[in-house]
């Protein structure tokens, strides 16, 4: 049979015509929304298979594709998520709430806002229990040791003349109650006008300090006076780290509950720096106007206000434009918060300050005086240099302003020819408690910072034989005794001829010429005749140290083989002048704490060790020293009133002092120089002087500090003389031997020393440590010298 393929019906082509275009009808097939794309002709376009050589019809249950052969999604069919609806289905792209598609990157966006909103609310929650906890937990520290620090101020005898601040911080804590309102109100107005109603902290100012600090290095505090109280207050410095920051802000969240406003304003006021030096209102009102801050302006308190952010820059002095701007800024914030009238504030005018001079304290002559404090502090209290520079004690001393100026200007009236290693002590005493009430231990303490009184030695000369003349005294050796004054003259435990001064022999005279004209030849004789260590023993009692260098129990050493300080003789000399009361030389009153309660005082506690009438005679013959016209010390007999006194001059004029008093004081001046190994010398000629002696420049220099001391002191008679113990000879001459022919003036009267080199030693050296004392050169055989009284 054969094929005839033309007896197969044959399928009509589902492709459209060119030009054609597809139709859409229903199939009428039982499910709904179903469509099939027609050609023009009303056949329906055959559908694809995978495989084109296989082409089947579609049956009734065959499931309706979903897309056309052109790929066109029909209406009704699922996106590719599978989903139908406004939102777009599982898989399918995202729409808004009225089907409309939401462009991808605007869908992203979205996710991670909501994200990071979900994290910050996270980290927010987080933070804010760990700020809560930290709160909780932090502790107000105890204030910083630089905020409690006070200088400590050296007073003069006065308890209000200041002598000198000593300390890291030139501060005094000052109780803020009793302060103006307006000093306050000014601190207010210049740096948180909100202080009264916050809370401690400025969030905004906390967050621009943080920023400013950590990551630009800008230092930068609190915005606030809490903020800025806790940095300096407890801190003590600026924090520059992001946990530092948050507790400053925490604490002072802390301390405005803890703390009242005035509080933490007065602390804060007491803490913060002025320039000048100067910490807290008390000294910055001191530096700027030289009065107390309670006795501030509210001018003056709106400018030491107004330039606190940067005071040593807006110091007046240094830019007057900024500091009177700041000044105005104050004044105006003070008038809007209401602590001032405008009217008033129109009335005011700029502050003029006082001259600032940033000068070392311990410079010049007051430097040893300071020095001297210290030590003596130390020494009395325990307390070491640290804490006596920070603990805002009040130390009074005994040095009394106008002795000292005295004093000072007396040595400035020295001739200006004077060698320039030349050194000068000099220093006054009351003789009836001890206390030092004047001392010059040199021109400058920065130069030499050796005291010439308290630590430098020099050979004593004559001023020795007032100590024989006790031990005589006591020994029943009246002063009527007489002794052969001539020279040269050999006397037992002298290993050569004992000389005068000038080589002039004075005859037969009794102790009271022999002591007026320093006569070494009667003093050498009496010397051996009482014992040398009597002499020795009466010097120390009456206050030389036992220590002293050279002091031995030797017949030279009558004639000042040793060599004391300045301090010593002024102490010994005290114990005659008292009548025989010893007391312990002092320069430190009292030692009160910053808070007010009284820490040392001195008390004098005199002893008497020597009678009266002893000394009542030993006076007597010192008096004629200055009261005879030809006395080695006749030069202070001008002052015109009681003195009694002894010159004393080392052979070769290494050394040269004077020694005077009245019973209401004692003064002593000595001179030595000083060679450039810090060997004694010679002291050089000046003021017109063949010989630098003890009747020389030193009794001027006594005589011209000791007139301004005295001139308002009444004038005071010694004892009369007692006339204790028995002349040596049946009948003394009753008029006095010949004197012998002194040197005019402005030469002194001789009165001999025995051969002597003192042995200043001024190299600088530590001075809160009593100088050891030197030991004086060997002393050649004594008696062939020829030094004057």
């Amino acid at each position: 049979m054969v094929n005839d393929d033309s007896s197969r019906p044959k399928r009509k082509s589902t492709r459209p015509t060119q030009g054609e275009a597809p139709q859409w009808r229903s199939t009428g097939a039982p499910s709904s929304g179903s469509q099939r794309r027609v050609s023009a002709s009303g056949q329906q376009p055959v559908r694809r298979t995978t495989k084109p050589g296989s082409i089947e019809p579609r049956g009734a249950g065959t499931r309706p594709s979903s897309r056309t052969t052109s790929g066109t999604v029909r209406a009704g069919a699922k996106g590719p998520g599978g989903g139908s609806g406004k939102g777009g289905g599982k898989g399918g792209p995202p729409r808004d709430k009225n089907g409309n598609l939401i462009p991808r990157w605007k869908y992203i966006l979205r996710r991670i806002g909501l994200g990071a909103l979900i994290t910050g609310m996270a980290v927010a929650l987080v933070g804010f229990i760990g700020l809560f906890i930290r709160y909780q937990t932090i502790d107000v520290p105890p204030p910083s040791s630089f905020a409690l620090q006070e200088a400590s101020t050296i007073f003069y005898a006065d308890g209000t003349t200041v002598m000198g601040r000593l300390g890291v911080a030139d501060r005094q804590i000052v109780d803020h109650t009793t302060l103006p309102d307006y000093v306050p109100h000014a601190f207010v107005a210049s740096e948180d006008r909100t202080f009264y109603t916050n809370s401690g902290v400025d969030f905004t100012g906390t967050a621009r300090a943080l920023i400013k600090t950590v990551v630009f290095g800008q230092r930068q505090g609190g915005s606030t006076i809490s903020q800025q109280y806790v940095e300096r207050y407890y801190k003590g410095e600026t924090t520059t780290d992001i946990v530092g920051k948050v507790d400053e802000a925490l604490l002072a969240l802390k301390i405005n509950k803890q703390q009242d406003k005035d509080e933490i304003l007065g602390n804060y006021m007491n803490t913060v720096y002025f320039g000048r030096g100067a910490y807290g209102i008390e000294a910055a009102s001191r530096e700027y106007y030289g009065k107390s801050s309670t006795e501030l302006t509210v001018s003056e308190a709106a400018m030491l206000a107004g330039i606190l952010p940067a005071p040593s820059s807006w110091d007046p002095r240094l830019n007057p434009e900024q500091a009177e701007f700041r000044w105005n800024y104050v004044l105006d914030g003070m008038v809007d918060l209401e602590f001032i009238t405008q009217t008033d504030r129109d009335a005011m005018t700029f502050p003029e300050t006082i001259e600032y001079s940033n000068n070392d304290i311990f410079g010049g002559t007051q430097g040893y005086l300071l020095r001297n404090a210290i030590t003596e502090v130390t020494a009395t209290t325990g307390k070491t240099q640290e804490e006596i520079e920070t603990e805002g004690l009040s130390i009074v001393t005994t040095i009394q302003k106008p002795t000292q100026d005295a004093i000072v200007a007396s040595v400035a009236q020295m001739p200006e020819d004077a060698a320039p290693n030349l050194r000068v002590a000099a220093i006054t005493m009351d003789p009836t408690t001890g206390a030092i009430t004047g001392l010059y231990g040199g021109a400058d303490y920065l130069t030499i910072q050796r005291n010439a009184v308290t630590q430098d030695i020099a050979q004593a000369g004559s001023t020795f034989k007032p100590f024989a003349l006790v031990a005589a005294l006591e020994d029943e050796v009246s002063l009527d005794s007489v002794f052969n004054g001539n020279q040269p003259k050999a006397i037992p435990g002298f290993e050569n001829k004992v000389g005068n001064f000038a080589g002039v022999s004075y005859g037969d005279i009794d102790l009271v010429k022999a002591t007026a004209y320093s006569v070494n030849t009667v003093y050498a004789q009496l010397n051996v005749e009482v014992g040398p260590e009597k002499t020795m023993e009466v010097a120390v009692r009456a206050g030389m140290p036992a220590d002293t260098a050279g002091l031995e129990a030797n017949p030279s050493n009558v004639l000042g083989s040793a060599s004391p300080r300045a301090l010593d003789l002024a102490s010994a000399y005290s114990t005659y002048a008292s009548g025989g009361l010893s007391t312990d030389p002092f320069m430190v009153a009292s030692v009160t704490d910053a808070k007010g309660n009284l820490y040392y005082e001195h008390q004098s506690i005199p002893e008497r060790v020597f009678q009266e009438d002893v000394m009542a005679d030993a006076t007597y013959a010192m008096q004629q020293v200055v009261n005879y016209r030809s006395g080695s010390g006749h030069f202070a007999a001008e002052l015109g009133r009681p003195i009694a006194g002894k010159t004393g001059t080392s052979n070769d004029n290494r050394s040269a002092w004077f020694v005077g008093f009245t019973p209401q004081q004692v003064g002593v001046v000595g001179m030595y120089q000083v060679g450039p190994n810090g060997e004694a010398e010679k002291i050089t000629t000046f003021g017109g002087f063949d010989e630098i002696t003890g009747g020389s420049m030193p009794v001027r220099i006594w005589t011209w500090m000791m007139g301004p001391i005295l001139q308002d002191l009444p004038v005071v008679d010694f004892p009369a003389r007692a006339n204790v113990g028995v002349a040596n000879t049946p009948s003394p001459s009753p008029s006095p031997t010949p004197s012998p022919t002194p040197s005019p003036t402005p030469s002194p009267t001789p009165s001999p020393t025995p051969i002597a080199t003192p042995t200043p030693t001024p190299a600088p050296l530590p001075t809160t440590v009593p100088l050891p004392t030197a030991t004086p050169l060997p002393l050649p055989g004594a008696g062939a010298g020829k030094a004057g009284g």
